[in-house]
């Protein structure tokens, strides 16, 4: 009998800056793969028919995070075009920059998205409040570890 364990993991880095670069808070958040992530990942297992992940959104909801979810539950303007997707030997970082007048208000929920809207979310995450001013900037780096154990 063969026995793998393999676990996703995700990690959320967010950094907030002023409209002079100033970091006004930082923060590190785990995450949510939700069921439409898991089954997006089988079927690019299985063939390159779906999109790859592409875009990232910025919320306001503090609804939980759950596995059934398939979209933000109060998004914040629209979907971002992530900036860099960068593949090692067991994870992946996907980076998106949130510029003045983009995703501003009281940002409670981020995910990551394969188009600029509908199709699938890979995963959500929720944390406490960050106030994004408009003039504020906001970068993102979403990183999803597979690990076998």
């Amino acid at each position: 009998m063969i026995n793998d364990n393999l676990k996703l993991r995700g990690d959320v880095a967010l950094v907030l800056k002023d409209k002079n670069g100033n970091i006004k808070e930082s923060r590190e958040i785990n995450n949510l793969v939700v069921t439409a992530g898991l089954t997006f990942i089988c079927a690019r297992m299985a063939a390159a028919s779906a999109n790859v992940m592409s875009h990232m959104a910025l919320g306001s909801s503090t609804t939980a995070a759950a596995a059934g979810q398939t979209d933000l539950v109060s998004i914040l303007g629209s979907r971002e075009a992530l900036d860099s997707t960068s593949a090692s030997a067991n994870t992946i970082a996907y980076v998106s920059s949130f510029e003045a007048g983009e995703g501003t208000g009281a940002v409670t929920e981020a995910g990551i998205f394969n188009a600029a809207s509908g199709a699938t979310m890979l995963c959500r995450t929720v944390f406490p409040v960050v106030n994004k001013q408009a003039d504020d900037t906001m970068s993102v780096t979403w990183t999803i570890t597979l690990t076998a154990s």
